[in-house]
């Protein structure tokens, strides 16, 4: 396609370093060039064109990745031809699309050293670059990170395990910026200080993390992954296209059918504001107040595939024929990217096109909700923009008063990036379907709006457990939060910590038949099976005092009232309890569980 009716004649290359020689898995950016010859007097001259419609490719195997164009980002000395001048002109370039071109990319070198050759074309025209990996190459260190978070404290958590089951995998595509694109912790630079985060990257680490909350209604578990991000960036910031902090994310229904980690039927995801709903082929979901994107795809059996943009970080599902990343054949379709798996550990990046580097979870709860429902937190400042919440639908409010809206940024847009009760839906908030943070907040209800399930497998509404809505119940205990930070910068400050809570306790009295082994948790202050040896349980009563206190690492004892076999508590920390019966046939046993918090 001509610029403004000038024919382009060359493409031409120039690129950072100059000299095109860089180590392993370093990076280069190429800028293309095209000219084309304009009228001077009697003669031609030829002229720099500002002329998109260019490609892109690595021709040599295994040589590399390019990401996706940008505007080049350094000084540019050499001036555009423009034949329009004034009002018109201006105006002609907003609407021809070519007011700003795209005219970079970065490549990203490979592991094996080599010569490796990157080809742009435009229609019959070609340029190529060759680009030397050598490992003596020289070239400026990586930047420095000043902090190094060690492993997380253990918390009993009952739904930790399902949270772990469901975990993502995450495609995250790179652009010119890669550590931008890095999910992180939102204290990634030691600090609950948002206002800083867009000047920290480079000094805060980059170690992978991803948030998560769990919601129990009477027919699901709600999972909700958060992915956080010290910028929302672009190659263009003009108003509202970047800002300091960024936090998109996923919600994945999961529905109890009676085994210990239930069977996933859908996910909902978040970009721009705008929900995307991917569901299992199975499970007989049709769409409601959104239509159903695409299918659900699953890494290993059970963790959905996502798919985060680079620069703004929308969430989609790799179902989606927006996605840049194949979830069938886990690769990527164009540009670059750094995949992400769970793993129980925060490992940091390589670079820009890293493979499955591991993430840790983090609960939301006592990582910000602590910090969301009160309006004077010192010296801290991570949330910030309080509102109250005024669900649709007469649904139940939130216990707090007023909860923090936004994370606190400063950076080009203020206060932008939402933790997910602040999140929203374009489309279902103009129809007054669901308000401003609903669909985070009440999962269930937000479900029951955007899709239709099946008649005889309905979405209940009505929680087991949801510490943010006023829905009864005790309100469950806040821990205090420690960050374990191994290496850390002279000066930085201490680790903050949430505030604690009053201590709780319990009981739940359960008489069952067991042929065999059986294996109990609690969910929601009910006992749920799993059948390890033998014939399925059959329980005859059940009897609770109130729900476990979540997040506030519980004391369990068990005591066996009647029983000819064995009742244990295998797993002290999660107050999980194995009932062995030695004999043939079932036998009848009746147990107490205790548990206990204290500050």
């Amino acid at each position: 396609m001509a610029a403004w009716g000038q024919n382009p004649s060359r493409l031409a290359v120039s690129a950072t370093p100059a000299a095109l020689r860089i180590r392993p898995h370093r990076e280069a950016i190429l800028q293309v060039k095209v000219y084309g010859n304009v009228p001077d007097g009697e003669k031609t001259k030829e002229v720099r064109l500002r002329q998109a419609g260019w490609s892109v490719e690595v021709v040599s195997p295994r040589g590399g990745w390019v990401s996706k164009p940008f505007r080049f980002q350094g000084t540019d000395t050499e001036p555009f031809y423009d034949p329009a001048t004034g009002l018109a002109g201006s105006l002609f370039r907003q609407l021809s699309g070519q007011f700003t071109v795209k005219d970079a990319i970065v490549y990203h070198a490979p592991e094996t050293p080599g010569r490796y050759t990157v080809e742009f074309r435009l229609g019959e025209l070609r340029t190529a670059a060759e680009i030397v990996v050598d490992a003596a190459a020289p070239g400026p260190e990586e930047p420095a990170e000043k902090w190094t978070f060690g492993p997380e404290r253990p918390m009993a958590d009952p739904y930790r395990q399902l949270a772990e089951h469901y975990a993502p995998y995450v495609a995250q595509e790179t652009w010119f910026d890669w550590r931008a694109d890095a999910i992180c912790r939102v204290d990634y630079d030691n600090d609950w200080d948002g206002g800083n985060n867009w000047d920290n990257l480079g000094a805060g680490s980059t170690q992978a993390y991803v948030y998560y909350a769990a919601i129990e209604s009477q027919s699901h578990w709600f999972l909700i992954y958060n992915f956080f991000h010290a910028r929302d960036y672009s190659d263009n910031c003009v108003a509202g296209t970047c800002h300091e902090n960024d936090n998109e994310g996923v919600i994945v229904a999961v529905r109890k059918d009676g085994s210990a980690l239930g069977r996933i039927e859908a996910m909902e995801t978040l970009a721009h504001n705008n929900i995307y709903s991917y569901t299992a082929g199975d499970a007989g979901i049709r769409g409601g107040a959104h239509n159903v994107d695409g299918p659900l795809l699953l890494h290993n059996g059970s963790h959905p595939v996502v798919f985060l943009e680079a620069g703004g970080h929308g969430a989609l599902g790799a179902g989606d024929k927006k996605s840049f990343f194949d979830g069938n054949n886990f690769d990527w379709k164009q540009n670059t990217g750094i995949t992400y798996v769970y793993k129980g550990a925060a490992e940091r990046p390589r670079h820009g096109v890293d493979r499955e580097v591991g993430y840790e979870l983090l609960p939301i709860y006592h990582h910000w909700w602590a910090r969301a429902t009160r309006e004077s937190n010192g010296e801290e400042r991570l949330l910030s923009a309080f509102y109250r919440y005024t669900p649709a639908g007469g649904r139940p409010g939130m216990r707090a008063e007023t909860v923090a809206g936004s994370f606190y940024g400063v950076k080009h847009g203020r206060d932008k990036a939402k933790p997910f009760w602040g999140w929203h839906d374009v489309a279902t908030q103009r129809r007054k379907i669901l308000a401003t943070g609903q669909w985070g907040a009440d999962p269930a209800y937000g479900f029951s709006q955007n899709l239709r399930f099946p008649a005889d497998r309905p979405v209940s509404t009505e929680y087991v457990f949801n510490p943010y809505l006023d829905v009864g119940g005790p309100e469950p205990a806040f821990v205090a939060v420690e960050r374990n930070v191994v290496g850390q910068a002279s000066g930085a400050g201490p680790a903050a910590t949430a505030s604690g809570s009053a201590p709780a306790k319990g009981s739940c009295t359960v008489e069952v038949v067991v042929d065999g082994t059986v294996g109990i948790s609690l969910s929601g202050g009910r006992p749920v099976y799993e059948v390890l040896v033998g014939a399925p349980e059959r329980e005859v009563s059940q009897q609770c005092t109130g729900a476990v206190s979540r997040y506030y690492s519980p004391q369990y004892r068990v005591e066996k009232v009647r029983g000819r076999g064995e009742v244990r508590l295998v797993d002290p920390a999660a107050g999980r309890i194995e009932i062995r019966d030695p004999a043939r046939g079932a036998d009848t046993y009746r147990f107490t569980l205790y548990w206990e918090t204290a500050n």
